[in-house]
């Protein structure tokens, strides 16, 4: 049950952060000391229904972006970076162009991980 949860919190992990930092502490919280029961799943549940609820921020996406960029900082090009560095400074909650790119290079760098993350996923 741990195990099937993991993954689950896996896919979501930096969707969660991109919507709540909040919900995202509290998802951890939920995962400490790698015990599972069926009172975490209802509160787990709970929590990325809440969250499905709130508006992205400036803030909330530039952490996830981060996260996700940290995936390409050793493998990127001078000029993909120089590019991210750009589309971050110019991030606002009405131009978010950086989320796009983050996914162009997810699929160019095949990294599995993140091709298999809610985030990525739900990026037009």
């Amino acid at each position: 049950m741990l195990k099937e949860q993991q993954l689950r919190w896996a896919y979501q992990k930096y969707w969660v952060m991109a919507h709540s930092q909040q919900s995202y502490n509290e998802i951890r919280q939920l995962f400490k000391n790698n015990t599972w029961s069926l009172a975490k799943e209802q509160e787990l549940a709970r929590i990325l229904a809440d969250t499905q609820n709130k508006v992205p921020t400036v803030k909330t996406l530039t952490t996830a972006y981060q996260h996700v960029w940290g995936y390409f900082k050793k493998k990127c090009t001078p000029a993909e970076k120089q590019h991210y560095l750009t589309l971050l400074a110019n991030l606002t909650e009405d131009n978010d162009e950086l989320g796009p790119y983050l996914k162009q290079l997810t699929i160019k760098y095949q990294i599995a991980y993140l091709l298999d993350s809610r985030l990525i996923q739900e990026i037009s």
